[in-house]
């Protein structure tokens, strides 16, 4: 089993293409993972899209196999290329997927580092392969202790202290263009995470807000979080609103664009809107008096973000770099556990046997069978004490792979009843069985 990784994010893949990758829409997503799955060499995908980044995470029998039919697959569904998607998109491997994964949850590969919003996105893209059943034991390992490595990395630097995100990069950029602003209004476009995160701080900045959302009872409900700047108006009045208003965000998350050039009426008054949304939710727009600010149109304030927590960031690696030996260690000995357990039980096994046949020929008589399962079981105890001795100091090695092999041939030991013996389980799914054993 093969841990692989397949990444494309805004260092290796622009706005446009990331648009045609993003796998936010759930039944999109769905029937990705389902042509994942049934691939022959698959064992197991989470799949993460954002406005930054879509990561294909997966357990694999054959990395090589399964890289061409992921690249083929996306092609498929995204309409882009193959060649392209094959020339943009990082290939992470075992120990390179692993490190790969915990530097992302502990927010060190992200556009903004040090921002808290992956973890839950991480976990929500998790509970949905899980609950769909796109992933089991082997992603669920990986997970469970990319979650504690990233709760290490908070505790352990201050690179979330003050903690940001993308929505308040963007109003940082506003602030940098109007200075105070305190006293302008400002219409929030969608009312999930990115869009409450947007509007919380524009009220923290004194901005009176105007929140819009399809679901007019999820826009009253945010609305009514944030207190009385904030008010809401109705999504029919789209077209009206953002020819009313100098600052505008948003964050919905439809597929295609809501603001088209043919809504928009020339104003005399500059205009900054920041579409914070993957897909875009307006269109490339060229107009007197108006600037749009995508994702990646934050570098600039980005790059001060990184340069600030360079320092906190070397600390979190080598925390991650730890936390990445510490995790294959850990699955060693769960290779190993097992077999020492299915060593004894043959030996006992045997023994059993071999005693039986004894008292049936009258060698023991079987009064005395106790006592004699007794001295054979402290015999075996004693001829399997060094061996299981030696595979627990030679767990942490990295001869352990080759070493639990050559066990497994010579004692016959069958590698997916040894697994079975030690099934592992993570927070979540232990929750989740609780939640449905109490129904």
């Amino acid at each position: 089993m093969h841990y692989l990784t397949i990444s494309f994010t805004h260092k290796n893949t622009d706005i446009e293409i990331r648009e045609k990758l993003s796998l936010a829409d759930p039944e999109k997503r769905s029937l990705f993972q389902e042509r994942l799955n049934e691939f022959e060499h698959t064992n197991e995908s989470i799949v993460l899209s954002t406005c930054n980044r879509v990561e294909i995470i997966l357990s694999v029998i054959n990395c090589e196999l399964i890289v061409d039919h992921v690249f083929s697959e996306l092609s498929k569904i995204s309409s882009v290329p193959k060649e392209e998607l094959e020339s943009r998109g990082d290939i992470y491997e075992d120990n390179s997927a692993i490190h790969h994964l915990f530097s992302v949850i502990s927010s060190l590969d992200s556009l903004v580092i040090g921002e808290t919003q992956i973890v839950g996105q991480l976990k929500d893209a998790y509970k949905f392969s899980y609950e769909k059943g796109f992933c089991d034991q082997k992603l669920s390992r990986a997970m469970h202790h990319a979650f504690k490595c990233a709760a290490s990395v908070r505790s352990n630097t201050e690179i979330s202290k003050n903690s940001i995100s993308i929505a308040s990069v963007a109003v940082n950029k506003a602030k940098e263009i109007y200075g105070n602003l305190g006293g302008y209004t400002a219409l929030v476009i969608g009312a999930g995470e990115m869009g409450r995160l947007a509007a919380k701080h524009l009220i923290a900045n004194g901005v009176n807000v105007i929140i819009m959302n399809r679901n007019m009872e999820k826009a009253q409900k945010l609305a009514d979080e944030l207190g009385e700047m904030a008010s809401i108006a109705s999504f029919s009045k789209l077209s009206e609103y953002i020819n009313r208003y100098k600052i505008l965000f948003s964050a919905t998350g439809a597929p295609h664009t809501i603001i088209s050039e043919e809504m928009i009426e020339e104003k005399e008054f500059d205009r900054h809107w920041f579409d914070i949304a993957i897909p875009r939710d307006i269109e490339n727009i060229n107009m007197n008096n108006l600037y749009i600010y995508a994702v990646d149109d934050l570098k600039e304030v980005v790059s001060k973000n990184i340069a600030q927590r360079e320092k906190q960031a070397k600390v979190a690696y080598s925390i991650i770099s730890k936390s990445t030996m510490e995790f294959f260690k850990w699955l060693q000995t769960l290779c190993i556990d097992p077999i020492i357990k299915e060593m004894r039980s043959k030996a006992e096994s045997c023994s059993r046997h071999e005693l039986q046949r004894a008292i049936k020929k009258g060698y023991i008589d079987k009064s005395q069978e106790k006592e004699v399962m007794k001295i054979i079981h402290l015999a075996f105890n004693g001829f399997l004490h060094t061996p299981t001795i030696k595979l627990k100091e030679v767990a942490e090695k990295p001869e352990a792979d080759v070493i639990v092999q050559s066990v497994q041939y010579i004692f016959d030991i069958n590698e997916d009843q040894a697994k079975k013996l030690n099934m592992y389980k993570c927070e979540y799914q232990m929750e989740n069985n609780m939640m449905e054993n109490n129904k």
